[in-house]
């Protein structure tokens, strides 16, 4: 099942004191940041994490993740929080940053495979091993409602959006948004990377299809299958799915340390490379807002 808006209005209530309430940025003219690179563990990913965690049983094996890295912080940082043990499987790929961030919040980290999908099977294995919770990073209806609640916020904060732009991997976060804003009004507009072009394979395919994994923000948005809990609500209410290239996303890097003052990872660049490359281009009066999802990087490889 698609999270429906009570439910993420409920795991709102369920995160209140868990999660931070980001702040927006608005720049003109007609521009508003949604700065998620400012929650907790660096990403929006403890939205989802917190609210699977705190809607079903822990059991005493703890919690289980697969993740490029973000929501393998978010779920250790979750865990933490709650007193319950963790473990966390990433790819190879998976940068130093990250991995450091994971260990810190005390969670055993596993390097199971070159790529996400590989670290996912992993992960899989150990939870029907040894009873572990599997919290996964974007196919759980828990883990949609969640990741929901950043709309609800950002509805709250600018609620004169005419389009809201969000990066895509597995599709967690699109499919919260979408659920949140569906019948509003507000178009939903998805943006990849060319090298990860998971959502528009499947838009293209009518259904959710393996597709290419690579380029400069594989780590955050490199999940090789979108979900299908979130596909029938992109075919619904996505307006536009975009590609942009690696380098629109070093550039609105750039850009972001340029003008705000803001560090972030490529995937958090993401939505807004297709804004400033002109991949995708406003219609005239439109009040758009970018989610700038993740800023789990080193400071220096920005620009």
């Amino acid at each position: 099942m698609t999270p429906s808006k009570n439910a993420i209005s409920a795991a709102a209530s369920r995160l209140a004191g868990h999660v931070r309430r980001t702040p927006t940025l608005r720049l003109a003219p007609g521009l508003t940041l949604k700065l998620e690179l400012l929650q907790a563990s660096g990403s929006f990913k403890p939205r989802g994490a917190f609210n699977r965690m705190l809607s079903v049983p822990i059991p005493p094996a703890g919690v289980v993740a697969a993740s490029g890295g973000n929501h393998g912080a978010a779920v250790a940082y979750a865990a933490r929080a709650l007193g319950v043990p963790a473990a966390i499987f990433v790819p190879g790929i998976t940068g130093a940053a990250k991995r450091a961030r994971i260990e810190a919040y005390g969670a055993q980290l596993v390097v199971g495979g070159a790529a996400y999908d590989e670290a996912r099977l992993a992960s899989e294995a150990f939870a029907a091993e040894t009873g572990a919770l599997l919290v996964h990073a974007y196919d759980q209806e828990e883990v949609l409602a969640g990741q929901g609640t950043l709309a609800l916020e950002l509805q709250a904060q600018a609620p004169g959006l005419t389009h809201v732009l969000v990066a895509v991997g597995g599709g967690g976060l699109l499919g919260g948004v979408a659920a949140w804003y569906a019948g509003s009004g507000v178009q939903v507009v998805a943006v990849e990377p060319e090298g990860c072009p998971t959502l528009h394979a499947a838009l293209a395919a009518g259904r959710p299809v393996p597709a290419p994994v690579g380029g400069l923000a594989a780590d955050s948005l490199g999940a090789k299958q979108v979900g299908a809990l979130m596909f029938p609500l992109a075919q619904a209410s996505v307006a536009a799915s975009v590609l942009v290239s690696d380098k629109a996303i070093s550039a609105a890097q750039y850009w972001l340390w340029q003008e705000c003052r803001l560090v972030a990872e490529p995937g958090g660049a993401t939505a807004l490379a297709a804004l400033l490359s002109g991949a995708w281009v406003a219609p005239a009066g439109a009040e758009v807002g970018v989610v700038i999802c993740g800023g789990n990087c080193e400071p220096g490889s920005v620009g």
